[in-house]
């Protein structure tokens, strides 16, 4: 495949992780409104957002190993035009139990997309740039966290939280025509679901999937209260606030694009310098949380080096799995949301007994914790065996 086209896949899966990555977090920013639409309180609305992340963190895994056997291709045509549907779903009723319903669903859609996304992605370049190719891809969630949410919101706040849902399943609707048109047939490779699991689920690969999750906690034990802590300890507040919470996005879209890079070259020690990193990064906010400008320079080296090496936790676990590694391509994101919900759930109690800045002090005894697993992790070895690659190359 010439490069020109392989980056047009590339664009259209970024694109694709961007929209549903979008879908995913938006309901955050209309909480109020749905909540009022739909006559519930505000921490039932919240279930909203729990019920999306397990259906992302179960349903995902299990509709790839239902879909193993399936040309990718077909998979994401599939899986984007379900997301329509349920987005549609949504936007039509009036009834809480079937929005919280369908929302599970779109997780589990949306689990799904990125893991065929990883082995469309991966069948269009040559093996050396793997890591490239998944940092590309993974970087639109960072982007839709940045810019995509926002923007949701702010259509919320203006038309209505229908309408913010609307404009998804409009722009879902343009890369699923665009999926059609450029994705490539991408044929199964490997065996079934039931002995990949034996490859996909080995230690070694646990090990890392652990490595996943604690860099999850590790970050959002700090990152969800981090607008407190910019109003407590930094004393910021109003538009300000804003220009922080974007800079670190900005932040973390471009550890995630130049993250593949190194995934490449050396994806374990990618892992055990990008742990160092953010724990050094928390360190230093915890210290120079009164001086804004010093803070906003560790918002930033936190944001690049926490999903710098996201494009490496991915390869390491599909090299880990070796002939397992189409069904493991769905695990990183599972480990990762039980990640992020465990570090909410530690840095809640830790903002309600100690104040702001024992979250930061909570996310960076995490990140002690990374480094030492990303240490240990980094030494492991792919399994030896005689059989064919989890992603032959497109031609």
């Amino acid at each position: 495949m010439s490069p020109t086209r392989a980056n047009l896949v590339l664009t259209t899966l970024f694109l694709g992780m961007f929209v549903l990555g979008s879908g995913e977090l938006l309901v955050v920013g209309v909480l109020d409104l749905i909540a009022a639409d739909l006559h519930v309180t505000i921490p039932e609305a919240g279930t909203l957002v729990t019920a999306y992340a397990l259906g992302l963190a179960i349903g995902g895994p299990v509709l790839a190993a239902l879909t193993i056997k399936l040309d990718r291709k077909a998979v994401l045509v599939g899986t984007l035009a379900l997301f329509v549907a349920g987005n549609v779903v949504a936007v039509l009723t009036d009834d809480y139990s079937v929005f919280l319903v369908a929302r599970v669903l779109i997780g589990a859609l949306q689990g799904l997309f990125i893991a065929t996304s990883f082995i469309a992605g991966m069948s269009v370049v040559p093996p050396e740039r793997i890591g490239r190719a998944i940092g590309i891809i993974v970087s639109g969630v960072s982007v839709s966290t940045a810019l995509g949410v926002p923007l949701g919101t702010l259509v919320g706040q203006t038309l209505g939280w229908r309408g913010s849902f609307e404009a998804i399943i409009a722009i879902t609707a343009v890369v699923l025509i665009a999926t059609v048109a450029l994705i490539p047939s991408v044929p199964p490779a490997g065996s079934g679901a039931g002995r990949q699991a034996r490859y996909a689920f080995a230690p070694r690969v646990l090990a890392v999937l652990f490595l996943n999750f604690i860099v999850f906690a590790t970050t959002f034990a700090a990152l969800t209260y981090v607008v407190p802590f910019l109003q407590d300890v930094t004393g910021i507040s109003g538009g300000l606030l804003s220009v922080f919470l974007l800079a670190f996005g900005v932040a973390t879209a471009v550890g995630s694009f130049s993250g593949g890079r190194f995934a490449d070259r050396d994806a374990g020690r990618t892992l055990v310098i990008g742990s160092i990193g953010i724990a050094v990064s928390l360190l230093v906010l915890y210290f120079v949380g009164a001086v804004a400008v010093l803070v906003a320079v560790a918002l930033l080296a936190w944001g690049v080096f926490a999903y710098g090496i996201v494009p490496s936790l991915q390869v390491r676990v599909i090299t880990l799995a070796g002939p397992g590694g189409q069904l493991a391509q769905s695990l990183p994101v599972s480990a990762a949301n039980v990640g992020i919900a465990f570090g909410a759930f530690v840095g809640g109690i830790a903002i309600d007994r100690h104040g702001a800045s024992a979250t930061v002090i909570t996310g960076l005894v995490f990140a002690v914790i990374t480094v030492v697993v990303a240490w240990v992790t980094s030494v492991l070895k792919p399994p030896v065996v005689a059989e064919p690659s989890p992603v032959e190359p497109v031609r």
